[in-house]
């Protein structure tokens, strides 16, 4: 194929996948809702059936759409998300490893903030939860599960600021980079004083104080990103 004939069908795919995302919120699916066939999306949009799997086939990489075999096409859970982290992701460099951190270090202050003001109450119940599950983790050594269960507090502390598109943002940079989550934390090191500085966190924004959630937040990642400085420091110097 031509360069230009790649062009025209990648083309062609995003106009098919963006018309068919179009189609699902016309028709008010929900995640796990059947979508329309493939044959009769094929017949819809006058195009080949293997066309329409392909299209089908990028849609579900991002978590919109779900193919079942012998079923059907489901929507997916992601279907609504404005934010979309690269699935394919190569694990990065050391020196992106401190440029994700100063991100989340900026990003993540000022939406503790938001959090403290607006107080979702499912997400600081679920803020909670984190905190008992990371001290549980912490106790009996599962160091693997702690890592994820101290994104989960990220992330639902992003959920209790009430902005769908800023808790996708630090979705994005967590979920993606969970293996070098746990690497922070293997360099990280004190998983207790990361716990107290999560309930802290917590507590700020549980007694809605604004300037203290976002503080602490700030504190609490510059803490770790100058850590990760530090030993990347030490390991150039061997």
């Amino acid at each position: 194929m031509s360069a230009s004939g790649g062009v025209v069908r990648r083309s062609l795919l995003d106009d098919l996948a963006t018309s068919m995302l179009a189609l699902i919120a016309e028709r008010k699916l929900a995640p796990g809702d059947q979508f329309e066939a493939v044959r009769s999306l094929a017949e819809r949009y006058k195009v080949a059936v293997p066309t329409v799997r392909e299209a089908l086939r990028r849609l579900e990489a991002t978590g919109a759409v779900e193919l079942r075999h012998g079923s059907g096409v489901y929507v997916g859970p992601n279907v609504g998300r404005l934010v979309l982290a690269n699935p394919l992701a190569l694990a990065p460099s050391a020196a992106r490893l401190v440029e994700l951190l100063q991100a989340r270090a900026l990003i993540e202050p000022p939406v503790a903030a938001l959090a403290a003001r607006t107080q979702g109450a499912e997400a600081l119940e679920q803020m909670s939860h984190d905190l008992a599950a990371a001290a549980e983790l912490i106790a009996s050594g599962d160091h693997a599960q702690l890592a994820e269960v101290n994104m989960d507090f990220h992330r639902s502390l992003a959920q209790a600021s009430g902005n769908a598109t800023l808790a996708e943002v630090v979705e994005s940079v967590t979920v993606v980079n969970a293996r070098e989550q746990l690497e922070i934390l293997h360099i990280h090191g004190d998983r207790q004083a990361d716990l107290d500085e999560h309930r802290a966190i917590y507590d700020a924004v549980r007694s809605g104080d604004p300037d203290l959630a976002e503080l602490l937040t700030r504190e609490h990642l510059d803490g770790v990103l100058a850590v990760i400085n530090e030993r990347l420091d030490l390991e150039g110097r061997a």
